[in-house]
């Protein structure tokens, strides 16, 4: 539909009462029409964007402006970033240049604008120039005096953590061995990283559901704390490198004034089409930017305490019985796409504890509906004749059985302990999967929601360890996903496995120590 058109529509609610179930219904209208007039022509229309951006920030209450905004990310910005992978890097861009322009030109962006004009930038057009430029540009660090400080930003989702920092938290403390790596993200990382005694955790929190300013505020805060990491040592000492952080806008927002910048750019449309995974990218990325070097794995530094707290538990499991424990995780993230069907989880859960010995750690999730569903799955399989119980991993009466299903509400750290003493891990496409791999537990991930082999093939777990695929095609008729056939691949995908001895107690935190040969992609057979 025609822009004018929609801006009435928008002039007519904005004139009556609030409306909010209207206000989404448009919002989402005029996301979709900008995708589908680019899709169809490769025609940007910025009256789209500009008109969602004066919807989410024309009032002065904060859960109206949020769904606009709401809109204009998830429709919009995400997709050009994930789904649309055909689509070039500058598009994305150029939306984001322009969202930040219409923020800093109302009343409520000032301080927005002030940052942006004390690193020079003071229109759109330079702000999209400095953008264009981040993305293309060729990165070296030439040799010369190490950096005594190197900051990583978050890529705020776990997964995406857990998969490249932690590869270039290894390959950076062989480079620069004296130097203190600190990490900007989630306090969540702690559980996964915090058990590095060389690296240290500045917490940084991203509204990923907020506002168009509340996403904003976690680039202030970056800034803010670079500032900091750079006073007593001195700017030049201090290197920051960006894997195409949320925190950045994807490299749009700028963190420092000088030459002391690494951007890794993931969304190059040129290399996504080489098939590999995001570890072995990330390899290549720092071996182009630094000279060649030993490739690393994706690895995690769970702290001791909860290595600790994991055994104690899995053991018990093991002394009742259970000769083979499955750790999984049911969890999308919000992105239901993901999911195949909750007939789907309750056969295949079936179908695992089918087999006498087995013990299924079941990762409650977060969200009412994530810990509704894992409740249906464990009152499924008592209707089934197994046992199921209902914990937490800090509840002091944890349940000591050989065979059955166990819903343990934990954090991310928590659920990374289970998985390291696990026998094997499954799970949807989620943070779950990369840690399996990094952990260097088996593990099986169901893919569904994308149809995309290049976004499968980036994402799916690669470590020093047995990571497999089922695809689900749950995209061009999902009411036909025959579920029994995809159980039926999953159990014949772990049986093709090759057995290994039972898993003896982790207690040392994982090295990440590099093996001679490079970082495999997928492992298939």
């Amino acid at each position: 539909m025609d822009p004018l058109i929609y801006r009435e529509k928008w002039h007519e609610l904005r004139g009556g009462p609030p409306d909010p179930e209207g206000l989404q219904q448009l919002a989402r209208q005029v996301a979709f029409s900008f995708i589908d007039r680019h899709l169809q022509s490769g025609t940007y229309v910025t009256d789209y964007i500009d008109l969602l951006c004066e919807m989410a920030t024309a009032d002065t209450r904060a859960d109206l402006n949020g769904i606009a905004a709401r809109a204009l990310f998830e429709l919009v910005v995400e997709k050009l970033c994930d789904d649309f992978e055909d689509l070039p890097v500058e598009v994305y861009s150029r939306v984001m240049c322009q969202v930040v322009a219409n923020c800093r030109a109302v009343p409520a962006g000032q301080g927005l604008d002030a940052r942006l004009r004390s690193f020079g930038i003071l229109s759109l057009e330079q702000l999209h120039q400095r953008a264009v430029a981040v993305h293309g540009r060729p990165y070296r660090r030439m040799p010369g005096a190490a950096p005594r400080r190197i900051v990583l930003l978050s890529r705020v989702t776990i997964g995406a953590d857990v998969a490249i920092l932690s590869v270039m938290v290894q390959r950076l403390r062989r480079l620069f061995p004296e130097a203190e790596l600190v990490i900007l993200g989630n306090r969540k990382l702690h559980g996964l990283f915090g058990g590095h005694p060389a690296v240290r955790l500045r917490d940084l929190s991203y509204a990923r559901h907020g506002g168009l300013f509340e996403r904003f505020a976690g680039w202030h805060a970056a800034v803010d704390i670079l500032h900091e990491e750079q006073a007593d040592i001195g700017a030049g000492n201090v290197l920051v490198i960006d894997p195409d952080s949320r925190i950045s806008q994807l490299g749009v927002l700028p963190l420092t004034q000088g030459d002391n910048y690494l951007f890794f750019n993931t969304r190059d449309h040129v290399l996504t089409a080489n098939g590999h995974c995001m570890a072995t990218w990330t390899n290549d990325w720092l071996s182009e930017v630094f000279g060649a070097g030993a490739p690393a794995h994706p690895a995690v530094w769970i702290p001791r305490a909860l290595l600790e707290a994991a055994a104690t538990k899995v053991a018990a499991l093991r002394a009742a019985g259970a000769r083979h424990v499955i750790a999984m995780n049911l969890g999308v993230g919000q992105n239901p796409r993901k999911r195949v069907s909750l007939e789907f989880e309750k056969l295949l859960v079936r179908a695992l504890v089918a087999v006498p010995g087995t013990a299924v750690l079941l990762d409650r999730g977060l969200g009412i509906d994530e810990e509704q569903r894992s409740a249906l799955l464990v009152a499924d399989a008592r209707e089934s004749g197994v046992r199921g119980f209902e914990t937490s991993f800090t509840a002091a009466d944890w349940p000591a059985v050989g065979h059955g299903v166990i819903a343990v509400a934990c954090g991310i750290g928590e659920m990374a302990a289970l998985i390291s003493h696990s026998d094997e891990y499954l799970g949807y496409d989620s943070a779950c999967q990369h840690i399996a791999a990094a952990a260097r537990t088996p593990t099986l991930t169901i893919f569904a929601g994308t149809n995309n082999k290049n976004f499968i093939r980036r994402w799916s777990a690669c470590g020093a360890t047995d990571c497999r695929i089922v695809h689900v095609n749950t995209l061009s008729d999902p009411a036909r996903v025959d579920v029994h056939e995809v159980i039926a691949r999953v159990m014949l995908e772990r049986a093709l496995r090759t057995a290994e001895p039972p898993r003896q107690p982790v207690l040392e935190v994982h090295t990440g120590r590099t093996p001679a040969k490079p970082a495999p992609e997928i492992t298939r057979k």
